[in-house]
């Protein structure tokens, strides 16, 4: 037997379906709603850029297709709202903040409040 998840709607076997806050879930939706990525986590900032300087990765590179793209959206752009990036990509909240977590924590984005509106702008 299956179930549909809640969140995206894919078939989940009823044997790996997840419960939480009174919703069926895939495993992806239920870790997404149970460990959100968090841009401001130091652990996570250390470790980004202690591998990524280990690799010997500079800007863009060992990013997805998705996150290359961002960065170079808000470079190219100078800055940029969140809601300019969910529009111009076509991203889910919680898809969006998992990739703005990632370019945070290897020091490629970050936030600056400018009259009272938050802009993802370079981190340099």
């Amino acid at each position: 037997m299956t179930v549909q998840c809640n969140r995206c709607g894919r078939e989940v076997a009823d044997s790996e379906k997840y419960e939480y806050h009174g919703q069926i879930l895939c495993e992806d939706c239920y870790i997404d709603m149970r460990f959100p990525a968090k841009a401001c986590d130091p652990w996570a900032v250390y470790s980004a850029t202690r591998t990524r300087q280990q690799m010997g990765f500079k800007n863009a590179e060992g990013l997805t297709d998705q996150q290359r793209a961002i960065y170079e959206f808000v470079r190219s752009s100078g800055r940029v709202t969140r809601e300019e990036l969910l529009e111009n990509f076509g991203l889910a909240e919680s898809e969006l903040q998992a990739h703005l977590a990632t370019l945070r924590h290897c020091e490629l984005v970050r936030g600056l409040k400018e009259g009272g509106q938050i802009y993802v702008v370079p981190f340099d």
